[in-house]
């Protein structure tokens, strides 16, 4: 075969997942959709990952997504074009009617957190994010992941290599108690750089129609609850890789202002996505829960109003959650202002919960660690307080 052969591998089905701890020791924590009766809907979330050239420099003052080479509102009117063609689309998952249940998709990478891999050798985990960013994304219509399937791409296969990608995967997998059902491996060669590999990712799971969340109930005063994050997750990486760039530290060199905790800039970086399907399923069980929002690129204001009706939006209250101390130093070394981090990390809060005012204290102390951080107010968008 020529150049640009590939290596179909379809790997077989994993063996039944069993519970697995959340990265780091602690605990795993267990779409504003609206749908015709008759027809399918979509997901499409513009998750750009750049690594070519911006207009930003190394010494200039406050530093941006956009001046790393993202441009978040690009990929905004990408969507509303799309739109037009595909009506019902920009959910966090794709639902498909079947039966009395509706069947939800979702796919994703892990952006240029993949270079960062590249750089400390770290490829354990970085399959846990790609399970992490589509399973995360269905559970907010309250469906349960059923299967996931993974592609993984390079130049030269380097089986020791993927053997590791493909662990993380399959712990990712039992984390949130799905299948790998299956995947691709594509050996292209001359079309990645030596070494260097792609990873994209896709996951279906099931709602039961009269369960699925939408967001549609929605009301005034309704509280808006945290869960922490272990970290930037998969997202930001352009920016934050700048910012690696101005601080003249390594990868290796310990995270500044990490509050007496030994950790080196790489594993704070490469720290695993939290996968919170067990947590928000059981959280859904009990009841209360309205709207869930999963904080990935646009951070918190792009992503919070995304489960809203119209007219609704939300306050939230910047200080009632704890910020991690790698967002501190990203904020610092890269002299970004507060609306540029709140619109391009998650600053601490990986998933957002629109619940019921009944229903909030008991969620917050069944759920800890959780914050509660905001409520829903009238007007659209989101206001910091």
């Amino acid at each position: 075969m020529g150049a640009g052969r590939l290596l179909h591998l379809v790997r077989t089905p994993a063996t039944s997942p069993a519970p697995a701890a959340r990265p780091g020791g602690h605990p795993q924590p267990h779409n504003h959709v609206r749908l015709p009766k008759t027809t399918a809907a979509g997901m499409r979330r513009v998750a750009v990952s750049c690594s070519g050239s911006g207009s930003g420099s190394a010494d200039e003052e406050g530093m941006t997504y956009k001046g790393a080479g993202v441009d978040i509102d690009a990929g905004t009117e990408l969507v509303r074009r799309i739109r037009k063609m595909a009506p019902g689309i920009g959910g966090f998952g794709g639902l498909f009617p079947h039966g009395d249940e509706y069947l939800v998709a979702g796919t994703d990478g892990v952006g240029t957190k993949l270079k960062l891999a590249f750089e400390t050798g770290i490829h354990d985990t970085i399959g846990i994010d790609l399970v992490a960013m589509s399973v995360n994304d269905i559970v907010t219509s309250g469906a349960k992941p059923l299967f996931f399937l993974d592609y993984f791409a390079t130049s030269r296969l380097d089986v020791d290599l993927a053997e590791k990608v493909i662990k993380g995967i399959v712990d990712g997998c039992q984390q949130s108690n799905c299948v790998l059902l299956g995947g691709e491996t594509a050996e292209m060669p001359d079309f990645y750089q030596e070494g260097e590999y792609d990873l994209s990712g896709f996951a279906v799971g099931a709602v039961k129609k009269d369960k699925v969340i939408d967001g549609k109930n929605i009301v005034e005063g309704d509280v808006l609850i945290g869960l922490p994050s272990s970290g930037v997750h998969s997202n930001g990486f352009s920016l934050a890789r700048r910012v690696l760039e101005r601080s003249g530290l390594s990868l290796t060199d310990p995270l500044p202002r990490n509050d007496g905790v030994t950790t080196t800039v790489g594993e704070a970086l490469m720290a695993p996505t939290v996968i919170y399907v067990k947590q928000v399923l059981e959280i859904i069980s009990k009841g209360g829960v309205k709207g869930l929002a999963h904080i990935t690129g646009g951070g918190f204001t792009d992503n919070i109003p995304r489960v809203f009706p119209k007219g609704l939006g939300a306050k939230i209250v910047t200080g009632s959650w704890e910020v991690l101390p790698v967002f501190k130093w990203l904020q610092q070394v890269g002299k970004i202002e507060d609306a540029e981090m709140l619109r391009t990390f998650n600053m601490g809060v990986g998933m957002v919960l629109v619940v019921s005012k009944d229903a909030a204290d008991r969620i917050l102390a069944e759920s800890s660690p959780a914050y509660r951080i905001g409520e829903v107010i009238q007007g659209e968008g989101v206001h910091y307080a």
